[in-house]
């Protein structure tokens, strides 16, 4: 598929069958604008026109009644070589990728609870610091991801829930809003935000980062500021100031499979680390 990435046909088919862009995005758990852009570089590069868009609908042309109809059988194809794969390597070890230093603290926990269950076998820890990680689940490079609610696209993954939390600012120690306890998206209006790469964010025109591990120096010389979840940068770095922001909402820490994938022993891994994460929580609820 030179021509049509995996993920853009997923999104396609997914506004095709809904014929809303609203409702095609909260399926896919994604943004409406990014999809919406997504759609719009698939058209320029097909060269065809797939909707036929109006303010009050969208209705598929004769080109994307055939796209939807190859786009499904493509993906399910897709879906039967990836398990069928998965099951020649049942025996093997189960690879879990997740963003460096992106765990919260749960992955020790984890791997001990999945240990001590029958279908348990050997974890094979992947680090990956792009956005690629649901990706790498979906086409069959790993076995599970640990990955970041609403940011990563959870299109066709099983998902279970681990760690809920606030999103904070990561600021210079000397910025103007550093010694304040609580701050709103319009507090940061005019400050400069990282681009990250493998993101596409038109809005967005700062310097091009990989991850958290250059965006803290950047932060410390005033160069950028960026709003995270509050486990990527705890403990504080260094030099740094993180400053809760209200109105930005929370995320989530998840694990996903592919939903296609049934092994028991992936699906021990699942419910290990969501009973982890329990027994973490009822002991920090004790403390």
């Amino acid at each position: 598929m030179d021509e049509l990435e995996v993920r853009e046909l997923r999104y396609f088919v997914a506004v095709a069958e809904e014929l809303h862009f609203g409702r095609a995005a909260s399926r896919l758990r994604i943004a409406q604008p990014a999809l919406s852009k997504a759609i719009q570089r698939v058209e320029g590069r097909l060269g065809v026109r797939l909707f036929i868009r109006t303010s009050r609908s969208v209705k598929l042309t004769a080109a994307g009644a055939v796209l939807l109809e190859q786009g499904r059988h493509a993906l399910n194809a897709m879906a039967v070589a990836v398990q069928s794969t998965r099951r020649a390597a049942e025996s093997g070890p189960l690879r879990l990728v997740l963003k460096p230093g992106g765990d919260a603290g749960l992955l020790s926990g984890l791997l001990a609870e999945y240990a001590n269950t029958p279908d348990a076998r050997q974890v094979d820890i992947m680090f990956h610091a792009g956005p690629q990680r649901a990706d790498l689940v979906r086409d069959g490079r790993a076995d599970a991801a640990l990955l970041y609610a609403p940011f990563d696209d959870l299109t066709g993954l099983t998902t279970r829930t681990l760690h809920v939390e606030d999103r904070v600012a990561v600021l210079p120690e000397g910025h103007r809003l550093a010694g304040l306890t609580s701050i709103g998206y319009a507090d940061l209006e005019g400050e400069t935000f990282p681009r990250w790469r493998g993101v596409s964010d038109e809005r967005v025109d700062g310097p091009e980062l990989n991850d958290v591990a250059e965006l803290i120096p950047m932060v410390r010389i005033g160069r950028v500021v960026a709003v995270l979840p509050r486990s990527l940068v705890t403990p504080t770095p260094p030099g740094t100031a993180c400053v809760p922001v209200a109105d930005a909402g929370t995320s989530s820490i998840v694990i996903g499979c592919n939903e296609h994938d049934h092994r028991d022993s992936l699906a021990a891994l699942m419910e290990a680390a969501a009973t982890a994460n329990g027994r973490a929580q009822s002991v920090s609820r004790r403390a």
